[in-house]
């Protein structure tokens, strides 16, 4: 699962490196090339609420269907003859992304031994993290060396490698209660999944206002040149890896709400450091490392909790996460970029973070208290 998770890695973060060449290529605009990167988010948002179309589908017969339609829509973009193609196939390929996370995170719960599931379920989120560390560079390398229709490729082969990795080792499993279309969204009613998606939405835009960012940041305040950008994105990956694994094992021991609010919290004063030292190349991307562990430390914990939290709408509540995943980074981009509009810094996106991560510190030590009360009130 987690090298179904790497192809869904390298298919978001990929084209944010290759989009020049993808313009080129397809005699469009930059501008223009940048909808294929919307077309892909919106692809997320539309296919997480179709699981309650699949909701009868066993588990493993579901995964295998998803990894397929990830292989299908990532091959059809390689062989793609024009933009309007590509961009159909680009929102084909980001249909089953939530809705995988979704469904693996309640396998990698049955599969887990009990006390071990928020570490079961960071290996599954690990393979997107190793994307952004190792796959993304290597899909962009090549890219240059070859064509931009070769990160697709990879993206291809990835998935077809994991739908025989999953019929291998995955076991057969019975398909979900089914609670019916309504029953599906009951689990909206309570407080505790809204604050689970307050989380990540406010705790990962922190991040990501930054993030989008961080080329300028680094070549124009931090002094670093073009070429340093490759190994400066290799630091921002391997935080990704490291914070996602630390989170995830914090969370089993301590509970996922706590490590994902304290988390959130350390971030706003980590924003705040990144925006008064961006001048500073070392301690910025010291920052860079720290801030981007933040993130997928804050991620992978509620991956694993929505789904004690969505009783009977299990996989639509795990993709959901998801979906507020990805609407965080494209509104935490927008309001980055109209700071940077109106004169300020490059580093100013980082500041406008720190409040932003203090509401989803907020949202989660709320839920993480009132879980406590819970409990000992059973």
């Amino acid at each position: 699962m987690a090298l179904a998770t790497f192809a869904l890695g390298i298919a978001e973060f990929g084209m944010m490196g290759i989009l020049s060449d993808v313009a080129t290529g397809t005699g469009v605009s930059i501008s223009t090339a940048g909808h294929l990167i919307s077309a892909y988010s919106l692809g997320v948002a539309v296919g997480a609420p179709m699981l309650i179309l699949l909701r009868r589908m066993p588990l493993r017969r579901l995964l295998l269907m998803l990894a397929a339609v990830i292989a299908a829509g990532n091959a059809a973009a390689m062989a793609a003859p024009g933009f309007y193609t590509l961009l159909g196939a680009r929102f084909v390929s980001g249909l089953p992304h939530g809705a995988f996370f979704g469904a693996g995170a309640i396998v990698c719960q049955r599969l887990a031994r009990p006390g071990f599931g928020a570490q079961a379920v960071a290996i599954m989120v690990g393979g997107m993290t190793v994307a952004n560390l190792v796959g993304v560079p290597l899909a962009t390398l090549g890219c240059s060396l070859i064509s931009w229709r070769f990160a697709f490729g990879v993206v291809a082969l990835c998935a077809i490698l994991s739908i025989w990795a999953i019929r291998r080792w995955v076991p057969v499993m019975d398909a979900l209660p089914d609670t019916g279309v309504k029953g599906q969204f009951a689990f909206l009613r309570h407080r505790a999944p809204w604050l689970i998606y307050a989380g990540v939405f406010f705790g990962q835009a922190s991040v990501y206002c930054y993030l989008s960012y961080v080329e300028p940041a680094m070549t124009h305040l931090a002094g670093f040149s073009m070429a340093d950008m490759s190994w400066i994105m290799m630091v921002a990956g391997l935080g990704m890896v490291v914070g996602n694994a630390m989170a995830g094992k914090l969370a089993d021991r301590f509970g996922a709400a706590l490590v994902s609010g304290v988390i959130a919290l350390a971030l706003v004063g980590v924003m705040t450091a990144v925006y008064f030292c961006a001048a500073d190349g070392a301690v910025a991307v010291g920052l860079l490392f720290v801030a981007t562990a933040g993130l997928f430390g804050i991620g992978g914990p509620l991956q694993f909790l929505i789904v004690r939290y969505a009783r009977g709408g299990e996989m639509l509540g795990g993709a959901g996460i998801q979906i507020a995943f990805n609407v965080s980074n494209a509104v935490s981009a927008l309001i980055g970029g109209i700071a940077i509009g109106h004169g300020l810094s490059f580093a100013s996106p980082a500041i406008i973070g720190a409040p932003l991560a203090l509401v989803g510190a907020a949202a989660l030590l709320w839920l993480a208290r009132a879980s406590r009360r819970t409990q000992g009130a059973a």
